[in-house]
């Protein structure tokens, strides 16, 4: 069996965090190694532990460009996947300059959403 896919999760939202953790936790192949509340701490939290995927909110205190630009300096091979409310096309661009590989809205069922998390950590 190969080694599991490391994600740190971070959101501004406890209850969004929570729930994201917990259905990526759930599955197999997939383990959360920290979760964050702002980019501050998602930046510290994936150069402690390094993750295969980060998933970012978009709006959290910080910023998310922040925090993808962050994470990617701080663990270059971490690929950064966006969890937004906001599918404008500003949002959008903003975090695919930072460095974000995928962007998911949320609301999106939980299977859509593991399948991206899968998808960024294969490249």
């Amino acid at each position: 069996m190969s080694d599991p896919v490391t994600v740190l999760v971070a959101d501004d939202e406890p209850l969004i965090r929570e729930v994201l953790a917990e259905v990526l936790e759930a599955e197999p192949g997939l383990t959360v190694v920290a979760v964050a509340a702002d980019a501050g701490e998602a930046a510290e939290l994936a150069e402690l532990h390094r993750p295969a995927v980060a998933v970012l909110d978009v709006r959290m205190p910080g910023g998310g460009a922040w925090a993808a630009r962050e994470i990617r300096r701080r663990s270059p091979a971490t690929r950064v996947v966006a969890f937004s409310a906001y599918g404008d096309s500003g949002s959008v661009d903003e975090m695919r300059r930072a460095g974000v590989t995928t962007y998911l809205l949320k609301g999106l069922p939980n299977t859509a959403i593991v399948a991206a998390v899968r998808r960024a950590a294969t490249g």
